[in-house]
This record gives structure tokens, sequence and C-alpha cells, in this order.
């Protein structure tokens, strides 16, 4: 059974499959996986032979930087929410985007609510599984709310302040 999610704005069918530690076995096959950072670490070379592609579940207490080297090749590298007032996996993606140059997907995960995702796009999350409660019609909406930035980010958003300075947002 394949999940919906939120990808680059558009609702999308998963192609990653989550493979939970607990399981002793991984079934080789064409799929895309997504593993832990741990399971990555012991698997590697097993995981590359047996499929299409593997992701990596990074912990949000994990030093991006000190595991960047082993990860920076995956396609796929999924940042934990363990909680919605924890934004430690925000300041992971703007480091992976902006100071590692990390090009391929990052995906939020967990208690992801939608008044997280505007902030998540704006930190270069591509991809986001909400949390079951949240609608992901609502999430996708949540991405438009806001046009204006303040600040500059990992996205495309050119701050309020270098806008009005180029005469291109009168200053009201």
């Amino acid at each position: 059974m394949t999940m919906r999610i939120l990808r680059n704005s558009e609702l999308v069918e998963d192609e990653w499959t989550l493979i939970e530690d607990g399981r002793a076995d991984i079934e080789a096959g064409p799929g895309k996986v997504i593993v832990t950072l741990a399971r990555w670490r012991v698997e590697r070379e097993a995981l590359l032979r047996g499929h299409a592609a593997v992701g990596v579940l990074v912990p949000n207490t994990a030093d991006i930087e000190a595991v960047f080297a082993e990860i920076e090749d995956r396609p796929l590298i999924v940042l934990q929410f363990p909680t919605f007032t924890d934004g430690r996996a925000l300041s992971q993606a703007v480091v992976l985007r902006k100071r590692l140059g990390f090009r391929g997907e990052l995906r939020a995960v967990g208690d992801v609510i939608r008044d997280l995702v505007f902030w998540l796009g704006r930190c270069g999350f591509d991809s986001i599984v909400p949390r079951k409660d949240q609608s992901l019609e609502g999430c996708r909406e949540a991405l438009r709310e806001i046009t204006v930035a303040y600040q500059a980010a990992a996205d495309a958003h050119t701050p309020v302040w270098v806008r009005r300075r180029s005469g291109v947002v009168a200053s009201h």
C-alpha cells in the first residue's frame, strides 16, 4: 500500500518504503528504501546491492556536519521531528542546503503539522510526511499562505528588505 505525501508542492504517491530497525532482514528488490543512520552504518554494502535506492533517516540529535560524509551521496535524507516544537531538524536542513550543498531530496517526518509546513519549505525540505491527523491538502495550502519573507533562508524567497532596497516592494 502506497502512501501519499507532499513533494515540491504536489500531492504524490510515495515511492519510498521505510524499513524499521527491528526487522532482521531486508528483502532485496528493485524498490527504494529508507533506513536509519544506525542501520546504514552497519549494512551499507548489502543495502546498496539489494535496492534501487537507499535513503537515510537521520535523528534530529545528530550533528549533521559530522555525519554528512557518510550520507552525502544518498538521493534522500529524511529528518525527524519528534515534536512539532523541536526545531533542530529545521537547523539541520539549512546546514545541509546552505553550508554543505546537499542537492538530493530532503524529507520531513514525524510530528509535522500544518503550522510548520511553510517553514519546512523555507529551510529546504522538498517533501513532507505530515502527522496522520493533518490534511495533506491543508499542508499544501500552507505553502502558499505567506508570500513575503523577512529573512534569507534555503529557499528562493528574496527577503523583503532586499526587495525594498532594490525598489521592487513599496516601503509602507
